[in-house]
């Protein structure tokens, strides 16, 4: 049994990219996954396990799309359904090839109380293949695990990436965001001082030459490129 469809929901709201990769179906058959993909993203945020039921339905008629197995497997893993998303993900990265969503199956991991596995996907091969928003998701998924391990210190330094400071584009403002806020928790568990943010996101640090330096311990936090 399908979730119903509110009338307004064509599919054409759909992304260009991934009505394409529908391309394959037949024309009945690819509304009604893009219709389910469009209640996907509309209700992910506000109700995931209605949204993971519209993914399940795409994906019981279209299963060897890559972009419905990702959809399908982060609604799961906004539902909470760990182990379904793992799946899902592994699917959708056979499929594509892309290691974009990385950060969430070594979430997903956590969220099995796994945070060893955690810190072995991050170490791994497929981790060099992320843009800088993926590698900053992963360091916070690697803090966390390291948390969950006990190890405070440790998820402080997973999180000292180059964009921790100083300004980045407009597109990764709101990675550098959860970076830093990241950070910040951090360092509140390793029962260390919080500094206090200044404009474009310092955090109490000294501008040094080459270089941030933290006033704590004197690490260096990034270089100037040459």
């Amino acid at each position: 049994m399908e979730p119903p469809l509110p009338e307004d929901v064509t599919g054409r709201e759909l992304d260009a990219d991934v009505r394409r990769d529908l391309s394959g179906l037949s024309g009945e058959n690819a509304t009604a996954v893009a219709r389910h993909l469009v209640q996907v993203a509309r209700l992910l945020d506000d109700d995931p396990a209605l949204a993971l039921e519209h993914a399940r339905a795409a994906q019981r008629r279209a299963g060897r799309v890559g972009a419905v197995r990702e959809a399908t497997g982060l609604a799961a893993y906004r539902a909470g359904e760990y182990e379904e998303a793992l799946r899902e993900l592994r699917t959708a990265r056979r499929i594509t090839g892309s290691q974009e969503h990385l950060p969430v199956m070594a979430d997903c991991e956590r969220g099995l109380g796994r945070p060893e596995r955690a810190l072995d996907a991050a170490a791994g091969p497929a981790a060099d293949a992320l843009d800088r928003a993926g590698r900053i998701e992963l360091a916070i998924v690697v803090a966390g695990a390291r948390r969950d391990l006990g190890q405070a210190d440790a998820a402080v330094l997973e999180l000292r990436l180059p964009e921790l400071t100083g300004s980045v584009p407009p597109g990764l403002r709101e990675s550098q965001a959860r970076l830093q806020e990241a950070y910040d928790d951090a360092l509140a568990a390793a029962g260390r001082p919080v500094p206090r943010r200044g404009r474009g996101g310092a955090t109490g640090a000294q501008v040094a030459e080459g270089g941030v330096v933290d006033e704590d311990d004197d690490v260096l936090l990034w270089e100037e490129e040459a």
